[in-house]
């Protein structure tokens, strides 16, 4: 294995995956297989990227850094020559963590300081310009993010955001260097890292700009950032005649399908409505699940019920009733309570015989993967930026789609049932 990944969550991990495996256009990329946490034995011999899908993003930073040096240490083991830790491209965290402990802690593992941080992913409307984070058109605290109902973002600056989680000194590389090209990129960084400047943001507006951004970084050991940040990185080992390229895989499967969502981003909200239009669908009483009224039994006996037409069961709100809710049960009861009920309700879809699964957010997409226990996921075609096809092997093989809450085109949940089925 080249190439180890590190990934904060589980949508994430298939951002990034997709992006690896996907590559450049007309060379490809590098055979990528998605771990389920650490694995307990070592990856198959032709695998040239691995990613280690973590739960670590809203856990208390010190379990997060043991789970993550953990992550490191296996994928050392299986050869890798460079380590990238992937976080959310709108830089999920609080003020506390998790993104800087974890990247200062692996970089203290590594032995190297001017490390890039650039969660820019232009093709998902994220960008980085003099250190500041965008949404297509609007700075980061402006974009709904402010309402996250875990880790709300109030600070676009995220150098000062970045400054607050971490105890070393951060800097800055602006896009005037960036489109002087990889050369001055590299030298950038040499003098960041000569600065005792350990996490470094990186701007980035472009496609372009992470592939300079890539070449740049070719032999450095850790870099940090969104699935972007990974474009270029598979060229490096391709042009240095490590790797061979990787067309992709055409995957899918048929059988009966079901949709989980449990985003409240207002690109998930959109998905829903529009999907239930014309297909059934089961809002969750968020109130009923608390008292223990709604149960997993009944979504399993909705969706075994609708099977064939594609059927939706979502728990999602506006800010201001997800704050409503959080303000009665509290945030992290609400959370934990239905993702328990996403996670047992998948288990049972599964044993019932589901085959195609679509799960929108990247806690519900955690959580419903723990459940189910897959193990190593091929990754197949692009449903939509930064969401690939997933094909679980094992007695009870499942395609699996994972949905970051804010990715996805309106019509996403029909496309990608579609896509799961190889069509």
């Amino acid at each position: 294995m080249l190439l180890g990944v590190i990934a904060d969550d589980f949508t994430g991990a298939s951002d990034i995956a997709n992006t690896i495996s996907k590559g450049l256009p007309g060379q490809g990329g590098l055979k990528t297989a998605q771990f389920l946490g650490v694995p307990s034995e070592d990856a198959p011999a032709d695998i040239e990227a691995g990613v280690v899908s973590l739960k670590s993003r809203s856990i208390p930073a010190e379990q997060a850094i043991e789970q993550s040096l953990a992550a490191l240490a296996w994928l050392l083991a299986q050869g890798c020559r460079q380590i990238v830790f992937k976080y959310c491209s709108t830089f999920d965290s609080t003020p506390e963590g998790n993104i800087g402990p974890v990247g200062e802690a692996l970089a203290k593992a590594l032995g190297v300081k001017g490390v890039v941080a650039c969660p820019a992913f232009p093709g998902a409307g994220r960008t980085v310009y003099m250190g500041h984070l965008f949404v297509k058109d609007r700075l980061l605290n402006e974009s709904g993010l402010q309402n996250h109902p875990l880790n709300p973002m109030t600070d676009p600056d995220i150098r000062r955001w970045l400054a607050r989680q971490t105890a070393g000194k951060v800097g800055l590389v602006t896009q005037d260097t960036v489109r002087k090209g990889a050369g001055a990129v590299r030298d950038a960084l040499d003098a960041a890292s000569s600065a005792d400047e350990t996490l470094v943001i990186v701007d980035a507006t472009s496609d372009d700009d992470l592939v300079t951004i890539g070449t740049a970084i070719a032999g450095h050991r850790l870099v940090t950032g969104g699935s972007g940040i990974a474009r270029g990185l598979g060229a490096n080992f391709i042009r240095a005649g490590l790797a061979k390229g990787n067309s992709g895989n055409s995957v899918g499967m048929e059988g009966p399908e079901a949709i989980l969502a449990g985003s409240c981003s207002g690109a998930t909200r959109e998905q829903v409505e529009i999907h239930s239009r014309s297909h059934p669908s089961l809002p969750i009483n968020v109130h009923s699940v608390m008292a223990g009224e709604t149960t997993t039994d009944t979504l399993l006996e909705f969706l075994v019920r609708h099977r064939g037409r594609a059927p939706l069961v979502y728990s999602s709100g506006t800010p201001q009733e997800v704050g409503v809710l959080q303000e009665r049960y509290g945030r992290q009861a609400v959370a934990d309570r239905l993702d328990a009920l996403f996670a047992e309700t998948a288990r049972k879809l599964v044993a019932s015989g589901i085959r195609r699964l679509v799960v929108a957010g990247g806690e519900t997409s955690g959580a419903v993967v723990s459940a189910l226990n897959v193990g190593a996921l091929t990754i197949g075609p692009e449903i939509d930026p930064g969401v690939p096809v997933l094909l679980s092997g094992g007695n009870q093989p499942i395609a699996l789609a994972l949905k970051s809450g804010n990715f996805g085109a309106p019509d996403f949940f029909t496309k990608a049932l579609e896509r799961l089925a190889g069509r």
